[in-house]
Protein backbone atom coordinates (compact mmCIF):
# COMPACT_ATOMS: atom_id res chain seq x y z
CA UNK A 1 0.00 0.00 0.00
CA UNK A 2 1.02 3.07 -1.01
CA UNK A 3 2.65 5.26 1.96
CA UNK A 4 0.01 8.31 2.66
CA UNK A 5 1.28 11.86 1.82
CA UNK A 6 2.37 12.78 5.23
CA UNK A 7 5.05 10.97 5.37
CA UNK A 8 6.43 12.77 2.74
CA UNK A 9 6.66 16.18 5.15
CA UNK A 10 10.32 16.21 6.73
CA UNK A 11 11.63 14.93 3.40
CA UNK A 12 10.30 17.24 1.53
CA UNK A 13 11.50 19.94 3.45
CA UNK A 14 14.53 18.89 3.23
CA UNK A 15 14.75 18.29 -0.28
CA UNK A 16 13.18 21.65 -0.43
CA UNK A 17 16.17 23.24 1.31
CA UNK A 18 18.63 21.69 -1.20
CA UNK A 19 17.12 22.78 -4.43
CA UNK A 20 19.01 26.02 -4.62
CA UNK A 21 21.89 24.76 -4.36
CA UNK A 22 21.30 22.53 -7.59
CA UNK A 23 22.46 23.41 -11.14
CA UNK A 24 20.32 26.72 -12.26
CA UNK A 25 20.56 28.56 -15.75
CA UNK A 26 22.65 31.60 -13.83
CA UNK A 27 24.95 29.32 -12.49
CA UNK A 28 25.85 27.10 -15.80
CA UNK A 29 25.48 30.49 -17.76
CA UNK A 30 28.55 31.50 -15.53
CA UNK A 31 30.20 27.95 -16.33
CA UNK A 32 29.99 28.98 -20.11
CA UNK A 33 31.38 32.33 -19.72
CA UNK A 34 34.06 31.10 -17.90
CA UNK A 35 37.62 32.10 -18.76
CA UNK A 36 38.78 28.67 -18.55
CA UNK A 37 37.98 25.23 -18.28
CA UNK A 38 40.05 25.12 -14.33
CA UNK A 39 37.49 28.61 -13.74
CA UNK A 40 34.19 26.51 -15.44
CA UNK A 41 34.89 23.60 -12.85
CA UNK A 42 35.51 25.65 -9.76
CA UNK A 43 32.40 27.35 -9.84
CA UNK A 44 30.51 23.72 -9.64
CA UNK A 45 31.73 23.70 -6.08
CA UNK A 46 28.84 26.34 -5.12
CA UNK A 47 26.62 22.99 -5.92
CA UNK A 48 28.27 21.13 -3.58
CA UNK A 49 30.78 19.12 -6.13
CA UNK A 50 34.56 18.76 -5.48
CA UNK A 51 37.39 20.80 -6.97
CA UNK A 52 37.35 19.56 -10.73
CA UNK A 53 39.51 22.06 -11.96
CA UNK A 54 42.58 19.87 -12.52
CA UNK A 55 40.18 16.58 -13.04
CA UNK A 56 40.46 14.36 -16.24
CA UNK A 57 37.09 13.61 -18.20
CA UNK A 58 37.52 10.03 -16.33
CA UNK A 59 37.58 12.05 -13.17
CA UNK A 60 34.36 14.03 -14.39
CA UNK A 61 32.71 10.94 -14.86
CA UNK A 62 33.09 9.49 -12.11
CA UNK A 63 32.27 12.06 -9.92
CA UNK A 64 29.06 12.28 -11.61
CA UNK A 65 28.30 8.47 -11.33
CA UNK A 66 28.79 8.97 -7.76
CA UNK A 67 26.77 11.72 -7.00
CA UNK A 68 23.82 9.77 -8.73
CA UNK A 69 24.58 6.83 -6.95
CA UNK A 70 24.73 8.67 -3.81
CA UNK A 71 21.31 10.37 -4.25
CA UNK A 72 19.72 7.09 -5.32
CA UNK A 73 21.04 5.33 -1.97
CA UNK A 74 20.05 8.20 -0.03
CA UNK A 75 16.66 8.42 -0.95
CA UNK A 76 16.26 5.13 -1.24
CA UNK A 77 16.53 4.99 3.00
CA UNK A 78 14.60 7.92 3.56
CA UNK A 79 11.60 7.65 1.12
CA UNK A 80 8.52 6.12 2.47
CA UNK A 81 7.56 4.24 -0.86
CA UNK A 82 10.39 2.80 -2.44
CA UNK A 83 9.00 2.16 -5.63
CA UNK A 84 9.63 6.28 -6.60
CA UNK A 85 13.19 5.68 -6.29
CA UNK A 86 13.23 2.25 -8.31
CA UNK A 87 11.71 4.36 -11.29
CA UNK A 88 14.82 6.61 -11.70
CA UNK A 89 16.88 3.07 -10.95
CA UNK A 90 14.98 0.75 -13.47
CA UNK A 91 17.00 2.95 -16.62
CA UNK A 92 20.13 1.94 -15.63
CA UNK A 93 19.04 -1.93 -15.14
CA UNK A 94 18.10 -1.28 -19.11
CA UNK A 95 21.33 0.65 -19.66
CA UNK A 96 23.09 -2.83 -18.01
CA UNK A 97 21.31 -5.19 -19.96
CA UNK A 98 22.57 -3.60 -22.97
CA UNK A 99 25.97 -3.93 -22.12
CA UNK A 100 25.76 -7.63 -21.41
CA UNK A 101 24.45 -8.56 -23.91
CA UNK A 102 27.19 -6.18 -26.47
CA UNK A 103 29.65 -7.45 -24.62
CA UNK A 104 28.56 -11.15 -24.84
CA UNK A 105 27.79 -10.81 -28.71
CA UNK A 106 31.33 -9.67 -29.36
CA UNK A 107 33.28 -11.46 -26.68
CA UNK A 108 34.48 -8.58 -25.03
CA UNK A 109 34.53 -8.04 -21.48
CA UNK A 110 32.46 -4.61 -20.76
CA UNK A 111 32.13 -4.37 -16.69
CA UNK A 112 33.91 -1.02 -16.77
CA UNK A 113 30.50 0.20 -18.50
CA UNK A 114 28.05 -0.96 -15.70
CA UNK A 115 26.60 1.37 -13.92
CA UNK A 116 26.20 0.58 -9.88
CA UNK A 117 22.83 3.16 -10.05
CA UNK A 118 20.45 0.50 -11.24
CA UNK A 119 18.39 -2.36 -8.66
CA UNK A 120 20.29 -5.29 -9.80
CA UNK A 121 23.62 -4.99 -8.83
CA UNK A 122 26.07 -5.58 -11.96
CA UNK A 123 27.91 -8.74 -10.84
CA UNK A 124 24.56 -9.53 -9.63
CA UNK A 125 22.86 -9.51 -12.94
CA UNK A 126 25.91 -10.72 -14.92
CA UNK A 127 25.81 -14.26 -12.52
CA UNK A 128 21.95 -14.54 -13.23
CA UNK A 129 22.21 -14.36 -16.47
CA UNK A 130 25.43 -16.80 -17.08
CA UNK A 131 24.06 -19.15 -14.71
CA UNK A 132 20.56 -18.88 -16.21
CA UNK A 133 18.73 -18.01 -12.90
CA UNK A 134 16.77 -15.37 -14.24
CA UNK A 135 13.95 -16.03 -11.59
CA UNK A 136 15.69 -14.07 -9.41
CA UNK A 137 15.83 -11.01 -11.65
CA UNK A 138 12.19 -8.89 -12.19
CA UNK A 139 10.02 -10.88 -14.00
CA UNK A 140 9.57 -8.68 -16.99
CA UNK A 141 13.14 -7.50 -16.83
CA UNK A 142 14.41 -11.11 -17.28
CA UNK A 143 11.91 -12.32 -20.33
CA UNK A 144 13.17 -8.82 -21.97
CA UNK A 145 16.85 -10.18 -21.71
CA UNK A 146 15.80 -13.26 -23.62
CA UNK A 147 13.69 -11.73 -25.94
CA UNK A 148 16.61 -9.03 -26.78
CA UNK A 149 19.02 -11.98 -27.11
CA UNK A 150 17.00 -13.45 -29.19
CA UNK A 151 16.35 -10.51 -31.49
CA UNK A 152 20.07 -9.59 -31.60
CA UNK A 153 21.01 -13.39 -32.40
CA UNK A 154 18.34 -13.10 -35.48
CA UNK A 155 18.49 -10.12 -36.42
CA UNK A 156 22.48 -8.72 -36.11
CA UNK A 157 20.85 -5.43 -34.87
CA UNK A 158 21.29 -3.92 -31.57
CA UNK A 159 19.30 -1.20 -32.36
CA UNK A 160 16.15 -3.63 -32.47
CA UNK A 161 17.54 -5.49 -29.87
CA UNK A 162 16.95 -2.17 -27.51
CA UNK A 163 14.26 -1.43 -28.71
CA UNK A 164 13.29 -5.01 -26.91
CA UNK A 165 15.05 -3.26 -23.65
CA UNK A 166 13.33 0.21 -23.91
CA UNK A 167 9.90 -1.39 -23.75
CA UNK A 168 10.34 -3.46 -21.00
CA UNK A 169 12.20 -0.63 -19.34
CA UNK A 170 9.13 1.58 -19.65
CA UNK A 171 6.32 -0.50 -18.61
CA UNK A 172 8.21 -1.39 -15.59
CA UNK A 173 8.53 2.69 -14.88
CA UNK A 174 4.92 2.29 -15.02
CA UNK A 175 4.39 -0.42 -12.97
CA UNK A 176 6.70 1.71 -10.24
CA UNK A 177 4.35 4.20 -10.61
CA UNK A 178 1.37 2.59 -9.89
CA UNK A 179 2.86 0.59 -7.03
CA UNK A 180 3.63 4.18 -5.63
CA UNK A 181 0.30 5.62 -6.17
CA UNK A 182 1.80 8.85 -7.75
CA UNK A 183 -0.41 10.27 -10.59
CA UNK A 184 2.76 13.07 -10.74
CA UNK A 185 4.97 9.88 -11.63
CA UNK A 186 2.59 8.33 -13.90
CA UNK A 187 2.22 11.69 -16.03
CA UNK A 188 5.71 11.77 -16.42
CA UNK A 189 6.69 8.47 -17.49
CA UNK A 190 3.62 8.96 -20.15
CA UNK A 191 5.24 11.79 -21.23
CA UNK A 192 8.69 10.15 -21.23
CA UNK A 193 7.35 7.78 -23.77
CA UNK A 194 5.34 10.35 -25.88
CA UNK A 195 9.21 12.47 -26.58
CA UNK A 196 10.50 8.96 -27.35
CA UNK A 197 7.61 8.38 -29.78
CA UNK A 198 7.93 11.61 -31.27
CA UNK A 199 11.20 11.06 -31.68
CA UNK A 200 11.25 8.36 -33.38
CA UNK A 201 8.83 9.61 -35.83
CA UNK A 202 10.69 12.55 -36.94
CA UNK A 203 14.32 10.56 -36.85
CA UNK A 204 12.13 7.34 -39.04
CA UNK A 205 10.73 9.82 -41.68
CA UNK A 206 14.57 11.63 -42.01
CA UNK A 207 16.01 8.42 -43.03
CA UNK A 208 13.09 6.93 -44.88
CA UNK A 209 12.32 4.00 -42.80
CA UNK A 210 8.77 1.86 -43.51
CA UNK A 211 6.02 1.74 -41.67
CA UNK A 212 6.79 -1.89 -40.61
CA UNK A 213 10.14 -0.20 -38.85
CA UNK A 214 8.24 2.60 -37.33
CA UNK A 215 5.93 -0.22 -35.74
CA UNK A 216 9.31 -1.78 -34.17
CA UNK A 217 10.29 1.03 -32.33
CA UNK A 218 7.09 2.81 -30.94
CA UNK A 219 6.58 2.35 -27.55
CA UNK A 220 2.97 1.82 -26.24
CA UNK A 221 1.99 3.21 -22.69
CA UNK A 222 2.06 7.05 -23.51
CA UNK A 223 -0.74 9.62 -23.58
CA UNK A 224 -0.75 9.61 -27.19
CA UNK A 225 -1.40 6.48 -28.14
CA UNK A 226 0.57 4.18 -30.46
CA UNK A 227 -1.92 3.58 -33.10
CA UNK A 228 -2.77 7.18 -33.78
CA UNK A 229 1.20 7.60 -34.26
CA UNK A 230 1.10 5.33 -36.48
CA UNK A 231 -1.84 6.27 -38.14
CA UNK A 232 -1.14 9.98 -38.62
CA UNK A 233 1.70 10.22 -41.33
CA UNK A 234 4.22 12.57 -41.30
CA UNK A 235 4.57 16.97 -40.19
CA UNK A 236 1.66 18.18 -39.74
CA UNK A 237 -0.39 14.90 -38.90
CA UNK A 238 1.68 14.10 -36.16
CA UNK A 239 2.20 17.57 -34.64
CA UNK A 240 -1.47 17.78 -34.06
CA UNK A 241 -1.50 15.00 -31.73
CA UNK A 242 0.62 16.92 -29.31
CA UNK A 243 -1.52 20.20 -29.63
CA UNK A 244 -2.18 21.37 -26.43
CA UNK A 245 0.47 19.45 -24.28
CA UNK A 246 4.18 20.09 -22.97
CA UNK A 247 5.48 18.34 -26.70
CA UNK A 248 3.52 21.02 -28.83
CA UNK A 249 6.53 22.49 -29.77
CA UNK A 250 8.72 20.29 -30.10
CA UNK A 251 6.23 18.68 -32.37
CA UNK A 252 6.20 21.72 -34.68
CA UNK A 253 9.80 21.70 -34.93
CA UNK A 254 9.38 18.21 -35.62
CA UNK A 255 7.74 19.23 -38.52
CA UNK A 256 10.31 21.42 -39.61
CA UNK A 257 12.66 19.39 -38.54
CA UNK A 258 11.16 17.03 -41.90
CA UNK A 259 11.75 20.19 -44.35
CA UNK A 260 15.29 20.44 -43.46
CA UNK A 261 14.95 22.24 -40.11
CA UNK A 262 16.94 22.02 -37.08
CA UNK A 263 17.25 18.16 -35.18
CA UNK A 264 19.09 19.98 -32.39
CA UNK A 265 16.25 22.53 -31.98
CA UNK A 266 13.89 19.57 -31.98
CA UNK A 267 15.25 17.28 -29.48
CA UNK A 268 15.78 19.76 -27.22
CA UNK A 269 12.37 21.05 -27.25
CA UNK A 270 11.23 17.53 -26.59
CA UNK A 271 13.17 16.94 -23.43
CA UNK A 272 12.72 20.76 -22.31
CA UNK A 273 8.96 19.65 -22.58
CA UNK A 274 9.43 17.21 -20.15
CA UNK A 275 11.22 19.51 -18.00
CA UNK A 276 8.36 21.69 -17.76
CA UNK A 277 6.53 19.02 -17.09
CA UNK A 278 8.58 18.38 -13.66
CA UNK A 279 8.78 21.91 -12.83
CA UNK A 280 4.86 21.63 -11.88
CA UNK A 281 6.16 20.00 -8.88
CA UNK A 282 7.69 22.74 -7.24
CA UNK A 283 3.78 24.40 -6.67
CA UNK A 284 3.55 21.02 -4.53
CA UNK A 285 4.60 21.62 -0.63
CA UNK A 286 5.05 18.52 0.25
CA UNK A 287 4.59 14.37 -1.13
CA UNK A 288 5.98 12.15 -3.52
CA UNK A 289 6.20 14.75 -5.98
CA UNK A 290 8.83 16.22 -4.77
CA UNK A 291 11.10 13.29 -4.92
CA UNK A 292 10.32 12.37 -7.99
CA UNK A 293 11.08 15.73 -9.12
CA UNK A 294 14.37 16.33 -7.38
CA UNK A 295 16.00 12.82 -8.57
CA UNK A 296 14.80 14.35 -12.35
CA UNK A 297 16.44 17.12 -11.48
CA UNK A 298 19.76 15.53 -10.31
CA UNK A 299 19.64 13.66 -13.56
CA UNK A 300 18.91 16.63 -15.34
CA UNK A 301 22.08 18.40 -13.55
CA UNK A 302 24.18 15.99 -14.01
CA UNK A 303 23.55 15.68 -17.66
CA UNK A 304 24.34 19.58 -17.94
CA UNK A 305 27.40 19.33 -16.11
CA UNK A 306 29.05 16.45 -18.34
CA UNK A 307 28.07 18.63 -20.92
CA UNK A 308 29.78 21.93 -19.42
CA UNK A 309 32.71 20.35 -18.58
CA UNK A 310 33.55 18.00 -21.00
CA UNK A 311 33.12 20.20 -23.77
CA UNK A 312 35.12 22.87 -22.41
CA UNK A 313 37.87 20.19 -21.53
CA UNK A 314 38.13 19.68 -25.12
CA UNK A 315 37.65 23.32 -26.33
CA UNK A 316 34.54 23.23 -27.54
CA UNK A 317 33.07 26.90 -28.33
CA UNK A 318 30.59 27.89 -25.07
CA UNK A 319 28.28 28.83 -27.70
CA UNK A 320 27.86 25.58 -29.03
CA UNK A 321 27.80 23.79 -26.11
CA UNK A 322 24.86 26.35 -24.63
CA UNK A 323 22.70 25.61 -27.83
CA UNK A 324 22.52 21.87 -26.66
CA UNK A 325 21.61 22.51 -22.96
CA UNK A 326 18.36 21.87 -21.72
CA UNK A 327 16.40 23.49 -19.56
CA UNK A 328 17.12 23.05 -15.92
CA UNK A 329 14.87 21.99 -12.89
CA UNK A 330 16.39 24.77 -10.58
Amino acid sequence: MAKKKEAYLSLSAMLRAREPKLLNAERAGRMLEASSFEEAAKLLTDCGYPDLSQATAGQIEQTLTQRRVQALDELEKLCPERAIVDFFRIKYDAHNAKVLLKAEAMGTDASSLFSGAGRIAPEKLQEAWQEERLSELPKRFGEALLEARNTLARTANPQLSDFVLDRAMFEEMLDAARIADCPFLTGYARLLIDSCNLKSLVRTARMHKDADFLGEVLLPGGGVDRDRLLAAGEGEGFAALFAHSPLEKAAALGAEALEGGSMTAFERACDDGVNAYLRAAKLVSYGPETVAAYLAAVEGEITAVRMILTGRLSGIAPEAIRERLRDLYA
